[in-house]
């Protein structure tokens, strides 16, 4: 296989063997679902129900609050409950519908879809905004913005990111193996919106089973390819999956689109399908609940607004008691305190470990041995962004190419003083990028 990759990266444990042979299971929700308002980039959603209000699932709820954002669909039926602040998984309160699920499920009519060869290219994007699709491999961005760039005549690639090179996640690769016609065929829908576009399925080459499947589906197509990716993380982030794929290189003042490029995950590009082809909105996601701690690793079809409690109990429980909590994966997720939280557009997985290995790690001061250059996919120094950060040192910071990290975790991961690398250079990052917006 071609070992088409990026400079720089690490190799950890995937601990992809807890949940990689389990199909995926659906999960009916028991208790009240809560649909957090801000569950993409851009402006909240806006309600359009209100309390007491009887609502059909796949019936929109909220609009989207401009431009750039996107409308909610319940994903039950039942009874709006409140609209209130409610916690998320990064442990802010945000303004959410809850809704009281009656448990019968039932659905709106769903009106006729128009064939898709009578469908303009605006009609298209204008089904996929409406439908609420977003960028599902954590990022959140709305699809239909995405696909809409300045000059659509200028994107050559339309790249399907399915290297889900974070450790332990496997609800991609599940996708892959299970519905890969539904992949091919949002990647088509994608395709004829850019006339002068080819797709590539990008894949780590430690999924031969998925290369195999997807190269027989695309056999006779002339303007798809699938790619084998080399088995690293971060492979899987955009700059670095555009270079790998396409050999074109992108930094952070970029879009995707200045290089001719278009990105979306495995299950973005599967719920581009369902709003073109079947009209139907974005309700479900595909979550893995995984760990040591976790008695029987899953990968679940999760109702977006259904509890993260629900999902652990359908994993079996736990068969020891965790000590650190992950939604995502361990190098990019947010660690959380309280598994009273819904899942959401963009939850891909919950991980729970018996032991919090970095809490126990001691930080010590530098050692100067350079591991952190060497693996940093950015090719920046984070031993000298986090001195910069850590002493509030915003020019040196901006002037030493602070804002091309990209957050993957591998400075972290391989430094041998166990300094809390990526956590000070994401703050430090977080404080400009909120700078540039004012």
């Amino acid at each position: 296989m071609a070992r088409l990759t990026f400079t720089g990266g690490i190799h950890p444990y995937d601990g992809k063997d807890l949940s990689k042979g389990k199909p995926i299971r659906e999960v009916f929700p028991k208790g009240d679902l809560v649909y957090p308002l801000s569950q993409h980039i851009g402006a909240p959603a806006q309600p359009i129900v209100k309390k007491g209000d009887h609502v059909l699932t796949g019936q929109k709820i909220a609009e989207a609050g401009g431009f750039v954002s996107a409308p909610i669909y319940a994903s039950v039926s039942g009874t709006v409950k409140a609209i209130e602040p409610r916690r998320v998984v990064t442990g802010d309160n945000v303004m959410s519908i809850v809704i009281e699920n009656d448990g019968l499920y039932e659905e709106v009519e769903w009106p006729p879809v128009k064939p898709f060869e009578e469908l303009t290219r605006e009609e298209k994007i204008d089904m996929i905004r409406e439908a609420g699709v977003v960028g599902m491999g954590g990022a959140g961005f709305p699809a239909a913005v995405k696909l809409s760039p300045k000059d659509p005549d200028k994107i050559q690639y339309v790249i399907v990111n399915c290297a889900e090179c974070e450790p332990y996640l496997t609800s991609d690769y599940r996708k892959m193996l299970e519905e890969p016609e539904y992949l091919v065929g949002g990647l088509k829908v994608s395709l004829s919106l850019f006339k002068n576009a080819r797709g590539i399925l990008a894949v780590e080459d430690n999924k031969p089973d998925c290369i195999t499947r997807l190269k027989h589906l695309v056999k006779d197509e002339s303007k798809i390819t699938v790619k084998a990716l080399k088995t690293k993380y971060p492979q899987g982030a955009e700059r670095q999956l555009i270079y790998a794929a396409t050999g074109r290189a992108i930094n952070s003042s970029m879009l995707p689109a200045d290089a001719g490029c278009v990105v979306n995950n495995v299950d973005t590009v599967i719920a581009i399908y369902h709003a073109v082809m079947e009209g139907r909105p974005l309700m479900h996601r595909i979550v893995t609940v995984t760990g040591d701690a976790i008695a029987e690793p899953q990968n679940f079809k999760v109702r977006i607004g259904t509890n993260y409690h629900e999902l652990v109990e359908e994993a079996g429980g736990f068969k020891e008691k965790p000590e650190k909590i992950v939604s995502g994966g361990p190098m990019m997720g947010f660690g959380i305190f309280d598994l009273d939280v819904p899942t959401t557009k963009t939850s891909s997985a919950l991980l729970c470990m018996t032991r919090d290995e970095v809490a126990a790690m001691e930080p010590t001061a530098c050692i100067n041995c350079g591991k952190c250059v060497e693996v940093c996919p950015g090719r920046v120094v984070p031993r000298k962004l986090a001195d910069y950060a850590e002493h509030y040192d915003e020019e040196a910071f901006v002037k030493n190419n602070g804002m091309e990290c990209c957050e993957c975790g591998c400075c972290s991961y391989i430094c041998p003083a166990k300094r809390p690398l990526t956590q000070v250079i994401k703050s430090m990052r977080k404080m400009q990028l909120a700078k540039k917006k004012k």
